[in-house]
């Protein structure tokens, strides 16, 4: 095989495209991954869930040490903000995370071919152009942010997640259009950093298709921490000036407009499969009404050898579904028959508290008509929450009526995103809430919030 021809080519070394990869090379397979950025690792690792976290992070240790810490005897003085050293420490995070994925390549011998990726035939990728041969390609070019008609995101004044990532100083005041996951947690950062953050959310409640109790929480305590909302609205015009941004903004079902002025606006209404100039067109991919790739069971394109993963496919755009679809196809690819189970991916808001949530919401089992029980425990009554002084939420655990299987969980409240794994492993194994109720969970911790739950589904917690 010449240094033209690959067993796979993977377009795109986001979280699903480099786990496809290194996973296709760990079984053999000769592997190249089309990358046009200077830096591996797609938009998670560059401009999304790295970045953020690392801002949200560090803007939670701000606040703790100005709000939190004296309760439990720890005076820090006046604390002050150096945005400038609070940046340079997000990029830090985000280098090392790039440099670690380019040694996994050079590690598993993958092939990086840098520059922009577009399919020209059913075995035959143009990158710079060059044409390389494949057995299989792979598409993992993932998304790109969506504005509202006739608002023009400059990523100065009117900025997407990208943009709310680098700003130079704190605004004034951030309104931000939607209120989904991401603009909850970099709404949260801005607050956090001295902002004034106001949130227009065309629904009548923030973070739609989560579970209402948890969604009712959510508001209750993001507004306890000055966070404020516009629930039920629409924006429908963005004016630029010198000083800042005018946007009009109108209830959601219509009427009289009302005017407010904001320094920074952060566009958070959604992303949209990436497949710009990737070809598709000329080959005959299929894609459908928003422009995401069709593919079977198998991960298949319309075009024989031609493969779609992760954002730009169906499904939550979430990177870990990414990166257990890239493990699988590349698995598939081997002869091997793995599966992905769709109703298990987790889906977690890091906002403080954290929110977590895997399989059926109560409103989805209702409409379903699937009997179930609910058991809900509060982080209040937890010892190592309290020791924590971290007390706000609860964990709340749906089970069959009949079975006791557990259908879904929803957790609201410190470490969420982790605590919500032992709830997944344990329906991965069609496992009851019995189940995790008689597993011995360690003392004190968070964890045993989800034994209460469970215990709570069958009407028998212990500590409340």
């Amino acid at each position: 095989m010449s240094d033209k021809e690959f067993d796979v080519i993977v377009i795109g070394s986001g979280p699903g495209g480099y786990v496809c990869a290194i996973r296709a090379a760990q079984l053999g397979m000769k592997v190249a991954c089309v990358e046009k950025r200077d830096t591996l690792g797609g938009t998670c690792l560059n401009i999304g869930c790295i970045p953020s976290k690392a801002l949200l992070a560090a803007s939670e240790k701000l606040e703790a040490s100005k709000h939190e810490y004296e309760e439990m005897g720890i005076s820090t003085g006046n604390v002050k903000l150096n945005l400038q050293k609070m940046m340079a420490f997000k990029d830090n995070v985000v280098s090392d995370n790039t440099k670690g994925i380019e040694f996994l390549f050079k590690k598993n011998k993958v092939t990086w071919l840098k520059g922009a990726g577009e399919i020209t035939a059913a075995n035959s990728v143009d990158v710079g152009g060059e044409a390389y041969k494949a057995k299989h390609i792979v598409i993992a070019t993932g998304s790109d942010v969506i504005s509202l008609p006739g608002i023009e995101i400059d990523e100065k004044q009117i900025v997407s997640s990208t943009g709310a990532l680098e700003l130079d100083k704190v605004p004034k005041k951030m309104v931000v259009i939607g209120g989904g996951v991401i603009g909850l947690e970099l709404g949260a950062v801005w607050r956090r950093l001295g902002a004034e953050v106001e949130v227009v959310e065309f629904m009548d409640g923030i973070l739609p298709g989560m579970d209402n109790e948890v969604r009712k929480e959510a508001l209750k305590l993001f507004k306890k921490q000055g966070m404020t909302f516009r629930l039920s609205s629409k924006v429908t015009e963005a004016k630029k000036g010198k000083d800042g941004v005018t946007l009009s903004i109108e209830p959601a079902d219509g009427g009289k407009a009302e005017k407010v002025k904001a320094d920074i606006v952060l566009m958070s209404v959604g992303r949209k499969a990436y497949t710009e100039s990737l070809g598709l067109d000329s080959v005959g991919v299929k894609t459908d009404d928003r422009g995401r790739v069709e593919v079977d069971g198998h991960f298949q394109s319309s075009v024989k050898g031609i493969y779609a993963i992760g954002d730009v496919i169906a499904g939550p755009m979430l990177a870990h579904k990414a990166e257990d679809e890239g493990v699988v196809l590349a698995e598939m690819l081997d002869g091997q028959k793995p599966h992905i189970d769709y109703n298990l991916i987790p889906g977690v808001v890091y906002t403080h508290p954290e929110i977590a949530a895997v399989g059926k919401t109560e409103e989805q089992l209702k409409e379903e008509g699937i009997p179930y029980k609910a058991g809900k425990f509060p982080f209040m009554a937890n010892g190592r929450a309290r020791a924590m002084n971290c007390t706000d939420g609860f964990v709340k655990i749906l089970a069959h009526k009949d079975t006791d299987r557990v259908l879904g969980a929803h957790i609201i409240g410190p470490e969420a995103g982790t605590l919500i794994s032992e709830i997944v492993v344990a329906m991965e194994f069609a496992g009851s809430a019995e189940d995790i109720a008689r597993t011995c969970h360690a003392h004190p911790t968070l964890e045993e919030v989800v034994k209460e739950a469970a215990l709570a589904v069958d009407g028998r917690p212990l500590h409340i």
